[in-house]
C-alpha cells in the first residue's frame, strides 16, 4: 500500500471516529432531562434535543422551516419581547440571569420554563446555547397551595391572610399614581342568632350565598376579603369616599332585599358598613384605613346597625372618634383570626399534600403516618402548641418537592443510577421553591429543607451535622425513614415493624439524633 492510500485510510478513520463521537454526544444530549437548543443569530437550530421536542411538540425541521419560530413559542407579545431583549443583551455581552418564561406548545398547552442562555463560539460562529427546564407542574402546585393559604374555603373569597398583601399593593399604587383608595368593612348584624336558631350548617350556607351576592355587586377589580366570621372587607382602588359610600349603600340595599337560605328556611340579613378613604381620611398606609373602618364600624353597630357610615356621618351625629386608632387592638383581632384559620389551613395543606398521590401513590399514603409520628415525638418532647403545629405542617409537606421529579425515577423498580439519585436529592429544594411565596409557611422551611440531613453530616442538601440540623428536621427524618421502611416500594417489599425498629435503632448516632431515636422507640412501644 502506498503512502497516499495510508493517508486516505487514516483520514477515514479519523472522520469515522469524529462522527462516532458526535453520535455519542447526541445520544447523551438526548437523554438529558432538560430541553437543549443551539441556534445561530438568525434563529436557525443546529441542535434541538428530544426533550425540547417533547416540551414544544415541534421537531428541529419544523422549527427551522418557520420564518419566526419565536412567534410560535411566544404568541404573547410581552413574553416574546422579553425573550428577544434577553438575546439582545447576550449579543451585547451584557450580564444576564436565568429567567422564568411561558411558552405555547404545538398543541396549544402553556408551559412554564426556566431558561438559561449562553453565547458560545461553535464552528467559528457566535451561537446561542439554551437550556429549558420545564417547571409547569411545579408552578401549578405552587399556585394551588397559594390559593389554599389565601382563600377562605367556606366562601371562596380571599381570607385575612391576603389582606395586608392586597392593601400594601393598592396603597403603593395609590400613592405612586396620586389616585384615591377606599376600604369598606361590613358586618352581618345579629348573625349569631341565625346559627343558634337554624344551626351552623344553615349559617354556613347563608354566608356562602352572601359572599356570592357581594361578588356580583362589586366591580371586577375590587378585592373582596372575608375578614373573619361574619365580617368582610372590600378594597376598592381608584375610588374616593363619595363613590365608596355609593357602593356601600348599593350593597346594603341589595342585601336587605335578598332572601337567603334554602327551601325549608328563608332569612333576611341586616348589615352594618363603614367606609374610609385615602387621601380624605388620615391614613399613611393601607392598614391605617382598616383601623379607621374598624372603629367606625363599632360606632355604627352601637347605633343599631343596618347603616353605612364614614367619618362625615359620625361628625353629623356627634360621634366623632377622638382617640387614635388602636394598633394593639387590631393586632389582637388579626392574631385571633389567624389562630382560628390555622386549623383550616392545616386541613387544606393535608388535602393538598395528598394530591401528590397523582404522581406517586406511596407518597400520598406516606404523608399521614409521617405526620402522626412527627407530631407524637414533638408532643413527647414537650414542644409548645405552636411549635407542634409547625412540625405537623412540615411533615405534611416534607415530600412536596417530588412533584418536580420525573415519574420514571419515582416509580423505578430497580436501583437508581447516580444521576437519578442526584435528581431525587433536589426534591427538598423544589418543595421550598414552591412554598417560598407563601409568608405563612416560611417557619417550616428549615424543617422541610433539611429532613434528609444525617447526624454524622453525610446527608443532603448541605451536609449539616449534629445540632446544626434543625430539631424539627431531625424529628421528621426519623418519622419519614421509619414509615418508608414499613411501606411497600416499587423496588422492594415492606420491612416488618420489628425490623424497621431495629434499623432505626442501629441508625442512632450516625443517621439520626440518638436522643430523639429513644423518644421514637418509646412511642412505638407504647403504641403496640
Amino acid at each position: 500500500m502506498n503512502m497516499e492510500n495510508k493517508d486516505i485510510t487514516g483520514q477515514e478513520k479519523a472522520q469515522q471516529k469524529c462522527e462516532q463521537e458526535v453520535l455519542d454526544l447526541n445520544s447523551v444530549i438526548n437523554k438529558v432531562a432538560d430541553g437543549i437548543t443551539l441556534s445561530d443569530k438568525k434563529g436557525l437550530f443546529e441542535l434541538f434535543n428530544e426533550r425540547m421536542q417533547e416540551i414544544t411538540g415541534y421537531t428541529i425541521e419544523e422549527a427551522n422551516s418557520q420564518q419566526d419560530f419565536t412567534s410560535l413559542l411566544y404568541p404573547d407579545l410581552k413574553e416574546r419581547q422579553l425573550a428577544l431583549e434577553r438575546l439582545n443583551e447576550l449579543m451585547a455581552k451584557k450580564p444576564y440571569e436565568e429567567i422564568e418564561t411561558t411558552i405555547q406548545a404545538k398543541n396549544g398547552a402553556k408551559k412554564t420554563l426556566l431558561v438559561s442562555t449562553s453565547l458560545i463560539e461553535y464552528k467559528k460562529r457566535g451561537m446561542f446555547l439554551s437550556i429549558y427546564h420545564d417547571i409547569t407542574e411545579r408552578k401549578w402546585f405552587e399556585n394551588e397551595l397559594r390559593q389554599l393559604v389565601i382563600k377562605d374555603s367556606q366562601t371562596g373569597l380571599f381570607n385575612h391572610r391576603y389582606l395586608k398583601e392586597a392593601l400594601d399593593a393598592a396603597s403603593s399604587r395609590a400613592k405612586r399614581q396620586f389616585s384615591p383608595l377606599s376600604v369598606i368593612m361590613m358586618d352581618i348584624d345579629y348573625f349569631k342568632s341565625i346559627n343558634d336558631v337554624y344551626s351552623h350548617i344553615f349559617g354556613d350556607l347563608v354566608l356562602k350565598q352572601f359572599a356570592e351576592q357581594l361578588k356580583k355587586t362589586v366591580r371586577a377589580y375590587d378585592v373582596v376579603i372575608r375578614y373573619g366570621g361574619e365580617e368582610f372587607i372590600i378594597i376598592s382602588s381608584d375610588t374616593d369616599r363619595e363613590n365608596a359610600l355609593i357602593l356601600a349603600k348599593r350593597i346594603l340595599d341589595k342585601i336587605n332585599l335578598y332572601n337567603f337560605g334554602d327551601k325549608k328556611h328563608v332569612v333576611k340579613l341586616k348589615l352594618s358598613l363603614a367606609v374610609a378613604s385615602y387621601p380624605e381620611d388620615a391614613a399613611e398606609c393601607g392598614m391605617d384605613l382598616v383601623k379607621c373602618v374598624d372603629q367606625i364600624l363599632g360606632k355604627v353597630k352601637e347605633g343599631g346597625g343596618n347603616r353605612v357610615f364614614s367619618y362625615l356621618d359620625l361628625k353629623k351625629e356627634g360621634k366623632i372618634i377622638t382617640e387614635k386608632p388602636s394598633v394593639h387592638n387590631l393586632k389582637l383581632k388579626i392574631d385571633k383570626l389567624t389562630r382560628r384559620a390555622n386549623q383550616g389551613l392545616i386541613e387544606a395543606i393535608l388535602a393538598f399534600a395528598k394530591t401528590i398521590e397523582m404522581k406517586d401513590h406511596y407518597t400520598g399514603e406516606h404523608v399521614e403516618k409521617t405526620v402522626h409520628y412527627a407530631t407524637r415525638m414533638a408532643e413527647e418532647l414537650n414542644f409548645p402548641k405552636d411549635k407542634i403545629e409547625l412540625i405537623k405542617q412540615a411533615a405534611m409537606l416534607h415530600d412536596l418537592g417530588k412533584v418536580g421529579i420525573s415519574e420514571n425515577i419515582l416509580l423505578k423498580k430497580s436501583k437508581l443510577t447516580k444521576k437519578e439519585f442526584e435528581e431525587i436529592k433536589k426534591h427538598p429544594q423544589i418543595g421550598i421553591d414552591i412554598i417560598r411565596p407563601i409568608q405563612a409557611l416560611h417557619p417550616i422551611i428549615p424543617f422541610m429543607l433539611h429532613h434528609h440531613e444525617r447526624w454524622d453530616g453525610t446527608g443532603y442538601p448541605y451536609g449539616l451535622k449534629r445540632e446544626r440540623i434543625p430539631l424539627g428536621a431531625r424529628i421528621i427524618a426519623i418519622a419519614d425513614v421509619y414509615q418508608a421502611l414499613v411501606s411497600h416500594r416499587p423496588y422492594r417489599k415492606a420491612y416488618s415493624k420489628r425490623e424497621a425498629m431495629k434499623m432505626i435503632k442501629e441508625g442512632a448516632g450516625t443517621h439520626f439524633d440518638p436522643d430523639i431515636v429513644q423518644v421514637f422507640l418509646k412511642i412505638l412501644e407504647e403504641e403496640k
